[in-house]
């Protein structure tokens, strides 16, 4: 019996813990995410076409600001849920990039998967052979 009434203590405590996001929350990334270096070639003079092919399109097509393109994105990676948002926004005269002002979050990818490496391990499924095993 003893047995048992540890049973019924510890299930629904796991279960409480386990269902409230106490132990992992997993970083959320949302919008646009730009490569540093394509944000560091940006200068007056080009082209919407030059600028698309170097930032993307951007998250935010306004039709009444056709000549201002809105890169926007958040970010979650707390446990709270506490959300961060980044705007960078291009102006443009005549279809040609003007100024640019606001901020962006810089292409994390090698951070973000080391910093997985460091939480999880090696778990990353292994590479399964010519016939379907691993």
């Amino acid at each position: 019996m003893p047995s048992f009434r540890r049973l019924l203590l510890i299930a629904p405590l796991s279960l409480a813990v386990a269902g409230c996001g106490v132990l992992y929350k997993q970083p959320i990334y949302q919008g646009n995410l730009m490569e540093k270096e394509a944000v560091d070639q940006l200068k007056p003079g080009l082209s919407k076409q030059q600028v698309a092919a170097l930032l993307g399109t951007p998250s935010v097509a306004d039709p009444f600001h056709a000549q201002r393109w809105d890169y926007a994105a958040t970010e979650r990676t707390n446990r709270r849920g506490t959300v961060e948002s980044k705007t960078l926004t291009l102006y443009f005269e005549n279809d040609t990039l003007v100024r640019w002002d606001g901020d962006y979050f810089p292409e994390q990818d090698l951070e973000l998967s080391q910093k997985a490496y460091r939480q999880f391990g090696p778990n990353l499924a292994r590479d399964k052979d010519k016939k379907g095993r691993r």
